[in-house]
């Protein structure tokens, strides 16, 4: 995640802050064939779900799972020799730092990325398995990322910034070159909205190519940062989000004055959303992404209205989750499709109370998974007791014929919801 203060002097940012589509271009020509052409491919049941043509850009089948390869390559190309020779630094527990490090070794450049001492050890081994060398350091992302200003200070290195910089934002935009050269047709782009480098960059490719294209940002609700900057809102920016590669408390300032011309529309998105995308996305697409990556779909699923009969482009930004998450995500999707439940009933604490209620779940032909009695901390009286069962349905239509008939038969029974 890079939660980054703003700031102004980046390597070589122009004096206009504007980002052009030659910008862009330059951008494509200089990273061609050192980053995975990405397909960008139609999806005939995403499109019946949601009422809109459904077209997803494949990033995360990049080298390093994430379109990040493709501004910090741009970046790096910038650096002259003496820069090359010195190398660059970057403050990043995310995609960038993996992108940064991965072509930074393959150019020859030394690449040092700081993170704080709280980052999990599997993106610090991630980092330098691609040629990074992680220095960790403070117990937050800004001690972090003032730590690596003052290195690039005293050691002469290059700065790189994962998304308020010039050549990044361009080499970002190099995305939306691929999604509307393959697919012309495209009318509307959901975007993933951070810091801004890969919506900025994005917009202005497709703004300057196909001027009467629909652009939408998306942020995480939680993270609602650049959402405030740009509508003047005040909502709260904090909390533990899927989309942790789009949680950011400060956007960029660069980024910024980009979106401010060229949103038409700027969407947040739940938890729930986010965790309802990213499993429909694996369900139906076999293809696994991060909570950030599954933000594009979420903004379509959660807005009908503002998407529906629109040919809509959506960026899978990136594929890089952790797998116990992942697989939490898809269990709590089962449980809120009504797949997966836990029933709580209330029984009598004798012979064959169990037995009568599983005769229940055997003629519904409901699968038991686990069962947990509760027979001391509880409010009933000393003969009875709590029972939860854990149980796997075809539908929620085949549980709720269960509970129906449990408490036709006298059962207390409700259901343990999800948040």
């Amino acid at each position: 995640m890079d939660q980054l203060s703003p700031v102004a002097n980046q390597i070589a940012i122009s004096d206009n802050p504007l980002l052009t589509l030659a910008d862009v271009r330059a951008a494509a020509e200089r990273i061609a064939g050192h980053v995975v052409r990405t397909p960008t491919l139609y999806s005939k049941t995403l499109s019946a779900i949601t009422g809109a043509d459904i077209w997803l850009k494949f990033e995360n089948l990049q080298f390093t799972a994430a379109y990040k390869e493709r501004g910090a390559l741009n970046a790096l190309l910038q650096l002259d020799a003496e820069q090359r020779a010195r190398g660059v630094i970057a403050a990043s527990a995310g995609n960038h730092a993996q992108g940064l490090s991965y072509h930074g070794t393959r150019l020859g450049v030394p690449v040092t990325i700081v993170m704080p001492r709280t980052t999990p050890m599997i993106k610090v081994m991630q980092t330098e398995s691609v040629g990074g060398k992680v220095v960790l350091e403070g117990e937050s992302f800004d001690d972090a990322y003032a730590y690596a200003r003052s290195m690039e200070k005293q050691l002469g290195l290059t700065f790189i910034h994962p998304f308020d910089e010039r050549f990044v934002a361009a080499g970002q935009g190099t995305v939306a070159l691929e999604m509307l050269e393959d697919v012309p047709e495209l009318d509307m782009l959901a975007l993933p909205v951070g810091g801004g480098g890969l919506s900025a960059g994005m917009g202005t490719a497709a703004r300057a190519i196909k001027p009467d294209i629909g652009l939408i940002g998306v942020e995480a609700a939680l993270y609602p940062s650049m959402y405030n900057r740009l509508k003047g809102t005040n909502l709260p920016i904090g909390g533990d989000t899927l989309a942790e590669g789009i949680a950011v408390f400060a956007p960029g300032e660069f980024t910024s004055r980009i979106l401010a011309d060229l949103l038409d529309d700027f969407v947040l998105v739940s938890e729930s959303a986010l965790e309802n995308a990213l499993a429909l996305l694996l369900q139906i697409e076999k293809t696994v992404v991060e909570g950030a990556g599954a933000a594009g779909l979420a903004a379509v699923l959660s807005n009908r209205e503002l998407f529906v009969g629109r040919k809509v482009g959506i960026v899978l930004s990136g594929g890089n989750i952790d797998t116990r998450l992942l697989a939490n995500v898809l269990l709590r999707d089962l449980a809120r499709s009504g797949r997966l439940a836990r029933l709580r009933l209330t029984l009598q604490d004798r012979p064959g109370a169990l037995f009568k209620v599983m005769e229940e779940f055997n003629t519904h032909n409901i699968n038991i998974i686990e069962i947990w009695h509760q027979r001391i901390f509880t409010h009933l009286p000393a003969k009875g007791l709590i029972t939860d069962i854990e149980c796997e349905a075809r539908d929620r239509d085949q549980l709720d014929a269960l509970v129906a008939a449990l408490r036709a038969k006298g059962y207390d029974v409700s259901q343990v919801e999800l948040n």
